[in-house]
């Protein structure tokens, strides 16, 4: 019990200190980050995940650490479906470059704190209704199918629910004042463009988080494992947005990966009690739906 309470206080405690040291030191001054730089932090993130893999298999045995890893890489390949979102929103808004990043960041604060309460929610309805492991199986790969089918992606911010309260309530600058979410004027309070672009990155997490969080329950149910491979591949997010941001051409072919990944994810969970998918073999099928989607898209590009 004492192992168990303080491998989740350990773990919010290091990913507290390392969003200070982001924040706080390296990131203090909103700027532009250059793609060399997000590369650096790209690899620094992985690393970090990987060496926090070492840990989960020397204090919890190689079949967490194998479910860890496994859920890591579904966590990692479908975000990068949120990065061309993040980009659509971006480009709707007008964000300049040297804003990106404190957007993306406060994004994180919230992404562990509505993640933390889907995933724990999630494993206590599956551990007293099984039977929603079926209905979350038939959800993904409906979602898969729908992904494998999706043409063009599109945003449309005006009709986000909290966008229109928030312009109904509040006044909204039309330009950016610098990092600045809120500033008064004649001693009347306005809001930003920031607060809005922050608002429709925070439910479009909302969305993602649906489709992603259930994909890993059918890798494992423990929610430490699920939590932490989920908040790993979200902290490096905001490099690998700005590595890849204009190198798309390199993904034209990622879009099917995402929804075979989905699909075969969801078929293992309503196929589970009729028969067992290794986790080994799971982890190759998805591996290799990923790095063959990859290698199509440098084949041929759009």
């Amino acid at each position: 019990m004492a192992y168990e309470v303080w491998r989740w206080v350990g773990f919010h405690i290091l990913i507290g200190i390392l969003l200070l040291l982001d924040f706080g030191v390296f990131h203090r001054k909103s700027r532009a980050v250059s793609r060399r730089e997000a590369a650096l932090w790209s690899v620094f993130w992985i690393g970090l995940s990987l060496l926090f893999n070492v840990f989960i298999y020397v204090y919890e045995g190689q079949q967490k650490a194998l479910e860890f890893f496994t859920g890591y890489l579904v966590e990692k390949s479908l975000s990068v479906d949120n990065i061309f979102v993040f980009i659509l929103i971006f480009s709707y808004f007008q964000v300049p470059k040297k804003l990106q990043h404190r957007v993306l960041y406060l994004g994180i604060i919230g992404a562990l704190v509505l993640r933390l309460a889907l995933i724990l929610a999630g494993v206590s309805l599956i551990n007293r209704f099984a039977w929603l492991i079926y209905l979350l199986g038939i959800f993904l790969a409906y979602t898969g199918i729908r992904l494998m089918l999706r043409k063009e992606e599109k945003i449309a911010p005006e009709k986000n629910y909290l966008v229109r309260w928030t312009r109904k309530h509040f006044d909204v600058t039309e330009d950016y004042h610098g990092s600045r979410f809120w500033i008064r004027k004649a001693g009347k309070l306005f809001a930003t463009p920031l607060v809005l672009v922050l608002i429709v990155i925070e439910t479009t997490d909302l969305v993602f988080a649906l489709d992603s969080i259930p994909a890993i329950f059918a890798i494992t149910l423990d929610p430490f494992i699920v939590y932490t491979s989920n908040i790993f591949a979200v902290l490096g997010l905001r490099s690998l947005h700005f590595l890849i941001a204009e190198s798309l051409l390199f993904f034209s072919h990622l879009q099917i990966g995402l929804g075979l990944v989905l699909f075969f994810v969801g078929f293992k969970m309503v196929m589970g009690p009729f028969f067992h998918i290794p986790l080994p073999i799971s982890l190759g099928v998805i591996a290799g739906i990923l790095v063959a989607s990859m290698l199509t898209s440098l084949i041929y590009k759009k």
